[in-house]
Formats: C-alpha cells, sequence, structure tokens
C-alpha cells in the first residue's frame, strides 16, 4: 500500500521508486498507475493505516469528510512564526521581513502570528537571532492564548517540552508574576534556557520533575491560577510534518497515550486554585485522546466546569469559533490538527 501510494498520490515517478520495488512490483505499480483514485481502495486513498481509518470514520461520520481532513494531511505545512510582544509589533515585523525578500502576511486567527511563503532561513536571520520571532504553528499560539494569564499570575505550563508555549505564555504576562516549566527531560529544559534569555524572558523557572507526582508539582496544590497541560500524545494532528507518525503509532501505543493523559490531567487539576483555569490540549486528531479525556477528567472532578474555547476567544477578539471545544484542523484552519479544552475551578 505505501508503494502504490508513494506513486499514485504522492506522484514518485518509476525512476524515483525503481531502487525500493522489485519487477513484479514495478509491474504492480504500472496497473496501479492505470488506475482510476477514485477506485482505489479507500486505505491508499486515504494513505493512512487502517485503524487509524476506521476511528477518524466513526469520529467524522463520512468517507468525503474522511478523504478531506487525509489529503489535507499530505500537504505541506506552513512555516508559521510567533511575534514576541515584548519586543516588537507584528506589523513591523511584517514590514521589515519584506524588507529583506522575506514574504509574510499576518495569520488569520492568531493576532500574534506571521505566515511565511517558502522555507527561508529564519533561524539565521537577525529577528529571529535576538528573540524578535519564534517558529510556532499558529495553532499552537491559539492554544497558547487560551490560558490567557495576567501579567501578576503564578502559572504553570505542566509538560513544557521545547517551550514554545512556555516562551509564548512568558510574553503574554510581560515577563512579570511568576512561570514555573515542568517537563521531566532534563535536555528538553537545558535547550529552553537559552531561548528564554533570547525572549527576555526572566520570570520563567525551569522545573525538572520525576513525574506529574512530583514534590515540586505537589507544593503547588491549590495556589496556581493557569494552568497549561499540552499533554504527550499521538500526535497525528502534526502529519504533515511528521508523515511516519502514522506508520509508528498503533491502537496499543494509543491506550498508553490515554493512560498518561489522564493522570496527568488529573495532577495538573489539584494546581488550580478556586476561580483558576486549566488549558488541557493535544496536538491530535482523535476524540479517545481529546473529548473522552475530558469528560473523564469532568466526570471524576466535581468542582470543575467546562467554559466554551469560543467564548474565551471571543474575549481576546480573535474571531474563531468551533464549538465548546476548540479543534482545529489543517483543510479548515491551514494549521497543524490541535484540540483544547477550557477548565474552570469553581469558586466557593
Amino acid at each position: 500500500m505505501v508503494l502504490a501510494c508513494l506513486a499514485k498520490l504522492q506522484g514518485l515517478s518509476d525512476q524515483d521508486l525503481a531502487p525500493l520495488v522489485e519487477p513484479a512490483e514495478a509491474v504492480w505499480l504500472g496497473k496501479v498507475r492505470a488506475t482510476s483514485i477514485d477506485d482505489l481502495p479507500l486505505p491508499m486513498r486515504c494513505d493512512l493505516p487502517d485503524w487509524l481509518i476506521e476511528r477518524l470514520l466513526l469520529q467524522l461520520g463520512s468517507e468525503d469528510a474522511l478523504l478531506a481532513v487525509a489529503s489535507s494531511l499530505h500537504d505541506p505545512a506552513p512555516l508559521d512564526l510567533r511575534i514576541n510582544t515584548l519586543k516588537a509589533a507584528r506589523k513591523d515585523v511584517v514590514v521589515a521581513l519584506a524588507r529583506d525578500g522575506i514574504a509574510a502576511s499576518p495569520t488569520p486567527f492568531s493576532p500574534l502570528g506571521v505566515r511565511v511563503r517558502g522555507n527561508p532561513p529564519i533561524n539565521r536571520h537577525a529577528l529571529f537571532r535576538s528573540g524578535v520571532l519564534e517558529v510556532q504553528d499558529e495553532g499552537s499560539q491559539l492554544l497558547g492564548l487560551l490560558v490567557a494569564p495576567r501579567r501578576h499570575d503564578l502559572v504553570v505550563d505542566f509538560c513544557a517540552g521545547a517551550g514554545g508555549k512556555t516562551l509564548l505564555l512568558g510574553a503574554l504576562m510581560q515577563s512579570q508574576g511568576r512561570l514555573y516549566a515542568f517537563d521531566t527531560s532534563e535536555k528538553r529544559l537545558s535547550n529552553l534556557r537559552p531561548r528564554l534569555a533570547r525572549a527576555g524572558l526572566s520570570s520563567v523557572q525551569p522545573q525538572l520533575v520525576a513525574s506529574e507526582h512530583d514534590p515540586k508539582v505537589q507544593r503547588l496544590r491549590g495556589k496556581v491560577d493557569r494552568v497549561l497541560v499540552d499533554a504527550p500524545c499521538s500526535g497525528l494532528g502534526t502529519l504533515r510534518r511528521n508523515p511516519d507518525l502514522k506508520w509508528r503509532m498503533t491502537p496499543e501505543s494509543i491506550d498508553q497515550m490515554r493512560a498518561a493523559q489522564a493522570s496527568i490531567l488529573d495532577a495538573a487539576g489539584g494546581l488550580v486554585r478556586p476561580g483558576g483555569r486549566l488549558v488541557y490540549g493535544t496536538c491530535s486528531l482523535l476524540a479517545e485522546e481529546n473529548e473522552e479525556i475530558v469528560d473523564g477528567f469532568l466526570a471524576k472532578h466535581r468542582d470543575f466546569d467546562l467554559r466554551s474555547a469560543a467564548h474565551v476567544l471571543a474575549k481576546a477578539r480573535i474571531p474563531l469559533d468551533t464549538g465548546c471545544y476548540l479543534r482545529l484542523t489543517p483543510q479548515a484552519h491551514g494549521c497543524d490538527g490541535f484540540f483544547a479544552a477550557v477548565l474552570e475551578r469553581k469558586a466557593p
């Protein structure tokens, strides 16, 4: 099936595929090329594993909707940048990039984003080196904007990872208050520190934790104004950038992810003070990593309410309404596939 998808959907020639195929396979590929795409089996048309097709088809409700999503996951991903508002305004950055021959325009939804045409070496540009620009998909920016931290808040980025959202939260807080960046990888946190310095953020405290139950986490129970959980997930919303993921993921690995997601969200919820906010997000397209995890959390924690993501975005003057949850897909929004839920702890 992989060879058929490479030949029929991605347009690789016989010469491109020659090192990969045996003579009998080459004959078979010739027959595949002569077949109309509409006549190919659904797995070939989608270029997705059977188990993933079954789950997405159940969610989306029709083959047409599934094929639209699958097609968008094979499109080239754009290069999105985020403006560091501590150092520059978006309109000025767009002008400066144009002056240097880089075509860029504001992202349609995030007020902090710039979408660049082509693939220029942004990491060599003076605006990147000086901390004015960071590479960050628009969907990831919107997830951070749902947190909406205030200047003097106590905030936790529970799964900081490479730190892209940590940098965004710190800029939104104008480098004030306290922002903890938790992660279980010392290497990732070490890589975050020079990025913080470049961005001009002094209020961020990277914290290495052994797990979501680490004492460093527990000491903040009930004290935090805003918590972001960008949960470890299948990453299936990022297939445009990481196409091999679909072949590495299995139903069993999704089950393992689900267990970790539920545990992390449960621990993160314990940090939120009454009246505070918890944002759960993934870059997955699967309801079992998204809505089902949130439903399980709400059933267990009756002191939390689900708040409309559309309402939160509207308050920030972002005209994007995907319903109560934030649901982003490449074909509908031009960014990676993201999910987010805004949860607020009831005030006494």
